[in-house]
């Protein structure tokens, strides 16, 4: 065997002179007359393993010798470790005072969820708030009814987020709505809780067939006076068959015209939500409505599609639309953590001035869930930022809006 500690020992071992075989024993020569034994003889050692009867060679190390000739090792007594005093606790009067937690976490830009920074008791106040189960009447009434375009051709801005929520803020403080979903997606009518499955009477019937809204408008689901005229797959063709009607660019005017000349005669709000284009139905819009409320993501492309959009207000309000202004601007997905969001805050200020609201809509899981229950958020979640956000821009379009126009 030659491992790793004992001789390497073959069939050479007592007869030949092969060199030094492992690591930690020294090579066997053959046997020397002069490590014969007196009264013993030399035999060849053919016993691949040492046995009892075998002794172990002399040159063993002294570490690793057993028995009572084996070195008794030294006993090392550690050197006493001097006792320190355990010292009376700081009080509690002395320790600095923490940082507020929006503070701290602004400085260290953690990832935290915003919807957890309130506390409970804030919460349920704002929620008492938010669903105003009195039923007062604290958003002022406007000077005139107001109806109001919200469109932008990006898409994921938050046109219908900001549609449904400041329709369901505005009739749960006093407000009677109207909410005219323009979009085949028909995501607006989903976050209001509205049937708008394919063949259910919709806005596609007002264009086409001149059917008036009466016949199409369905409350809104668990708010009252809030309603909503849905939209289906049906309208995606629309564009098309509009092509060649004669004044296509007025449908929709004459039909709200009609409307609230009749059932809706005491609306104090006409919202429309907008596809994400600038095609026929959002001509449509701009030409039925006399405010434009422009929803801007804060970031960078948002910006970039900003200039053509206001282009084509302009040729709208030149050939078919005196009356159309961009009366409101909302700054959407606002994360405060970062600075883009800061920077495109401040360009979109500094170019349109008090026409943006001072109200920011913050990035909120609670805003993206809501829709998965037929719900804007401000009933889904009433506490939460998001809702908190959208019900004080809805508070202050409805005070621009007793001023009278700007």
């Amino acid at each position: 065997m030659s491992g790793l500690g004992w001789p390497g020992r073959g069939r050479r071992g007592a007869h030949g002179s092969g060199a030094p075989a492992g690591l930690g024993w020294p090579g066997r020569r053959g046997v020397l007359a002069a490590d014969v034994l007196p009264g013993t003889t030399a035999e060849p050692d053919t016993d691949d393993h040492p046995t009892e009867e075998t002794p172990l060679p002399a040159v063993l190390p002294p570490e690793l010798r057993t028995g009572p000739a084996a070195p008794v090792a030294p006993v090392v007594v550690p050197a006493p470790v001097p006792s320190v005093p355990i010292a009376d606790p700081v009080p509690l009067a002395t320790l600095p005072e923490a940082e507020p937690a929006d503070r701290l976490r602004a400085s260290l830009r953690e990832d935290v969820d915003p919807e957890q920074e309130m506390p409970i008791g804030a919460q349920a106040a704002a929620a008492v708030r938010a669903l105003n189960p009195t039923g007062r009447h604290d958003f002022p009434k406007p000077a005139s009814r107001r109806v109001i375009t919200i469109a932008n051709q990006k898409g994921g801005v938050g046109k219908t987020t900001t549609t449904v929520n400041l329709a369901a803020a505005l009739a749960l403080h006093g407000a009677k709505v109207l909410v005219i979903d323009l979009d085949p997606q028909g995501n607006c009518s989903t976050g209001l809780g509205v049937e708008h499955r394919s063949g259910t009477p919709n806005v596609y019937d007002v264009l086409i067939e001149e059917t008036p809204i009466a016949a199409v408008v369905q409350p809104a689901d668990g708010i009252p006076n809030l309603w909503c005229v849905p939209a289906t797959i049906d309208l995606a063709g629309a564009e098309i068959e509009l092509v060649s009607v004669v004044a296509r660019e007025s449908r929709l005017k004459r039909a709200i015209e009609t409307y609230c000349e009749g059932p809706g005669a005491d609306l104090d709000y006409v919202l429309v939500d907008c596809p994400p284009s600038l095609g026929l139905l959002t001509v449509n819009a701009m030409v039925a409505t006399t405010e434009l409320l422009i929803p801007i993501q804060c970031e960078y492309y948002a910006l970039e599609g900003l200039g053509q959009l206001l282009k084509n207000v302009e040729l709208v309000k030149a050939h078919l639309n005196r009356d159309l202004r961009v009366s409101t601007i909302l700054l959407t997905m606002y994360d405060a953590r970062t600075r883009l969001a800061d920077q495109v805050a401040e360009e979109v200020r500094n170019h349109f001035g008090e026409t943006v609201l001072q109200a920011r809509i913050p990035r909120s899981v609670r805003v993206s869930e809501a829709p998965g229950y037929g719900q804007s958020v401000v009933t889904y979640d009433p506490g939460s930022r998001g809702s908190i956000a959208y019900i004080d821009a809805a508070r202050e379009m409805a005070e621009r809006g007793a001023e009278g126009p700007a």
